[in-house]
């Protein structure tokens, strides 16, 4: 009895001990199965109590979503009431590594949906590409045809409940340090630098943080690479990603449908709910959401101003120097006279954000705020992007970036455009109400691209040559219709026309361009308002002050460049020239300063080449030119018509006379012996053959063959072109002159020309540059070119070797003999 009673109290206590260890920290107990009894289903699924996920350890930054930070983990939690709202994500470098564009270069952007699917959050990707209106029979085919992707896929950690709003919180560390590639680096450049993967031990969450319409976030990601820019020897390359996630507004703004005869940003979506027997892509514009208040309708019907139910306000950074903040903000006021066309007054006004003090929240990054970016860069540049909405075009915030030496570009524009006749431009540091006027320009440019406009490269075409040398014009009109064209400063006044306008201001093209697209058409909507539009630009057909020509990467039509001024390109180039011989001589001494190096007087020797260069690029863009002016049925005349053969032959005399002469004005020996060991000649060599090639472009003669064969004896052909440039550039043969060396060098650039035309089909574009790029393409080989090159090549052989007895120079006689050699070996290839 005895054993019997110990062996039951040993079981008692085993069993005591056993049940004992499984209880929890907290002495609760826990079932027969091992599992607590208070384990909700949600536990199991790995859903847990809001406060074991949030944890008093957490800092939150509140806002669209709250997003919590929890031991280098990030939790957006997300109100049920924003779950299928759609949001805009936009995809930024926001520090770039050295040789990898610049801080603020746009690389992606997409419309994203938060959905809750079961124990899941799917982040789903949404395309406005495709449309049909959801009381019609087609929308169904449409949303079928139209699956969004999901780009990422949450499992739920917790709910949230409370008095105001429901919300869901999920763990998105993983969507900014794992290779999303959506959100990261694209495609184009990571084939460009041979990326092969991210690697994350080097990756990391820098910010995340919450506003009331944004998100946004800052990862540093480096990716290995075996061909990076810069920093070889590391063998990656990184990036700090910034993504803005923007949410849109749940009634899109009215649209205003596109119309290419005035210059506009827009966006396409193919509307599948027209009535019409095709697809078609209706474009509308990007534009403010500037609407007259109910009160102030009558006033608007009356003709009178009105004050916007809501402003374009722009802050400027408080990193932007004190004294420029003045000339900046001038320069987005200035728009206020264009709005005053669209019948709106203030609609457009400039602010010095509050103080940390003031509201120390205030922030840049903030969507609710538009502001003019300061950054300490040496980019010599400015932009202004904007975000908008893909369903109505509606602008929802825009950051210019304003970047330092924005300023050094000025400086040596307005050196080089306007010292001859002005003062005020004679040195490289200006004084700083001059510096000034200069960023409000610039300023008034980029703050007209975050209203809509792209560049307006027509306009200043508008202008005769000889008006831009008048000051009662020029006051009136500046330099150009469009502060919109890169129309810079007025290189064509000369000494003694007077006080003559130096720049472009907001002229009658932008005002005209801003009613177009900002003036309300109350009571219609969008297909509506389009015959009163038509209206608008009908008024103004065939005056060139309203004209809009695109910007082209590839040059055909030679009325809308870049750089360029006036109606005609040889004249206007004349005066150019004329300016720039004044500037050569007095270069050392208006660059000048004790106990200062040469380097500013290179930097601005290498201007005077580079604006002498735009001269022969304007120039040559008229030989095989084809003017493009947009039209549609209700207008008469021809949108795409070729240049005069008149004009055609003046740009070529002009093209021999001041670049394939040599331009012995640009050599001048007091410069080169204190910037240079060497280089002036290979320098006018590239400067010759980079107009040479120009001129001798497949698509460029398969324009003329054209012209020949559209206009017959009206055109100019290319057999005149080919026949005259080898007269000019082989005028020697005929006089039996010696051939200096800058000559030889241009004649050899001839030859291999002109080798490349006998044995090369035209290169291709680029595919990441295809659709910027327009140009004429050609099959050489099955063309007119082929067959005129040769017979061009065989002229001048024989009067090369008939040449080479008359020569008595012994290098051009070597020259000579080495030319009909090559010809031969281009004429007659062996084997």
């Amino acid at each position: 009895m005895q054993k019997k009673y110990l062996l039951l109290l040993a079981t008692a206590l085993i069993v005591f001990v056993s049940c004992s260890s499984l209880q929890n920290k907290k002495g609760k107990s826990l079932a027969k199965n091992g599992k607590s009894p208070e384990k909700t289903e949600k536990d199991k699924n790995g859903i847990k109590p809001y406060d074991k996920v949030i944890t008093e350890k957490a800092k939150t930054d509140k806002g669209l979503f709250d997003i919590h930070n929890l031991d280098d983990k990030y939790f957006y939690e997300i109100p049920d009431s924003l779950f299928n709202r759609e949001m805009i994500m936009v995809t930024r470098i926001a520090k770039t590594a050295s040789g990898i564009g610049f801080g603020g270069g746009k690389q992606n952007t997409q419309v994203l949906r938060w959905q809750k699917k079961n124990k899941q959050v799917l982040l789903r990707v949404v395309s406005h590409e495709i449309f049909a209106a959801d009381s019609l029979p087609i929308h169904e085919a449409v949303v079928n045809s139209n699956f969004e992707p999901i780009l990422y896929s949450f499992p739920i950690k917790a709910y949230h409940k409370d008095s105001i709003n429901n919300s869901t919180v999920i763990d998105v560390t993983d969507l900014f340090t794992k290779d999303i590639k959506a959100l990261g680096f694209p495609a184009s450049r990571r084939k460009q630098y041979k990326i092969s993967k991210l690697d994350t031990k080097r990756s990391y969450i820098d910010t995340l943080r919450s506003y009331p319409l944004n998100i946004e976030s800052r990862h540093v990601k480096t990716y290995d690479a075996s061909n990076p820019p810069s920093n070889e020897s590391v063998a990656a390359i990184s990036l700090q990603i910034g993504n803005s996630m923007i949410l849109l507004p749940k009634e899109p703004m009215k649209r205003r449908y596109f119309d290419q005869r005035v210059g506009w940003f827009a966006r396409g979506q193919t509307d599948y709910g027209l009535d019409a027997q095709e697809s078609k892509t209706i474009k509308y514009l990007d534009r403010w959401r500037l609407e007259v208040k109910d009160e102030d309708v009558e006033k608007f019907k009356r003709g009178e101003l009105v004050v916007p139910k809501k402003q374009i306000v722009y802050y400027i950074d408080r990193a932007t120097p004190k004294k420029w903040r003045k000339y900046i903000k001038q320069g987005i006021e200035d728009w206020q006279v264009a709005f005053e066309e669209a019948g709106f007054k203030e609609a457009i006004i400039a602010k010095d954000p509050p103080t940390k003090e003031e509201d120390p929240d205030w922030s840049p990054e903030d969507v609710r705020y538009s502001v003019v970016r300061y950054l300490a860069s040496p980019i010599p540049n400015a932009n202004g992007p904007h975000v908008s909405d893909p369903r109505s075009g509606e602008i929802l915030e825009s950051d210019i970036n304003w970047y330092h030496n924005v300023m050094t570009l000025l400086r040596n524009w307005f050196f080089v455009q306007t010292a001859a006749i002005n003062p005020n431009a004679q040195a490289v540091a200006f004084d700083d109400e001059v510096m000034g006027k200069l960023i409000r320009f610039v300023s008034s440019h980029e703050v007209g691209h975050t209203l809509g406009l792209p560049h307006n490269m027509g306009s200043s075409v508008a202008y005769p040559v000889e008006s831009l040398r008048d000051p009662v014009f020029t006051k009136k009109y500046g330099t150009a219709p469009s502060i919109m064209d890169y129309a810079r400063f007025n290189y064509i006044a000369q000494p003694g026309d007077g006080d003559v306008a130096l720049m472009p201001n907001i002229g009658i093209y932008d005002k005209y361009a801003i009613k177009w697209g900002y003036r309300p058409i109350l009571d219609k909507d969008a297909k509506e308002e389009k015959e009163v539009l038509d209206s608008w630009i009908l008024e103004h057909q065939d005056d060139p002050m309203y004209r809009f020509g695109r910007q082209q990467f590839g040059v055909i039509d030679p009325s809308s460049q870049t750089e360029d001024l006036g109606d005609d390109a040889m004249k206007a180039s004349d005066y150019g020239i004329k300016n720039l011989k004044r500037i050569v001589p007095n270069l050392i001494k208006w660059t000048s300063e004790k106990g200062k190096n040469y380097d500013d007087l290179s930097t601005m020797y290498s201007q005077v080449l580079a604006q002498y260069n735009r001269y022969m690029g304007h120039v040559s863009s008229n030989v095989g030119g084809v003017y493009e002016y947009y039209k549609t049925y209700d207008q008469e005349g021809p949108v795409y018509s070729h240049v005069k053969k008149e004009k055609q032959q003046r740009a070529m005399s002009f093209l021999q006379n001041q670049l394939f002469e040599t331009p012995q004005w640009l050599l001048d020996t007091s410069i080169f012996n204190k910037i240079e060991f060497a280089g002036a000649v290979e320098r006018i060599r590239k400067i010759q053959e980079r107009t040479l090639n120009n001129l001798l472009d497949e698509g460029r003669m398969a324009r003329l063959i054209e012209n020949e064969a559209l206009n017959q004896e009206e055109a100019y052909t290319l057999l005149d072109m080919m026949s005259e440039l080898r007269q000019g550039v082989w005028s020697e043969l005929r006089t039996g002159k010696s051939i200096d060396v800058y000559r030889r060098n241009l004649q050899r650039a001839y030859i291999e020309r002109m080798e490349h035309l006998m044995t090369k089909e035209q290169s291709k574009i680029p595919e990441n540059i295809r659709r910027f790029v327009k140009r004429t393409e050609v099959n050489v080989s099955q063309s007119d070119i082929r067959a005129v090159v040769r017979a061009e090549l065989s002229t001048l052989q024989r009067a090369i070797n008939n040449a080479i007895g008359r020569t008595r120079d012994s290098m051009s006689r070597y020259h000579l003999r080495d030319a009909s050699e090559r010809f031969d070996m281009i004429l007659n290839p062996k084997g």
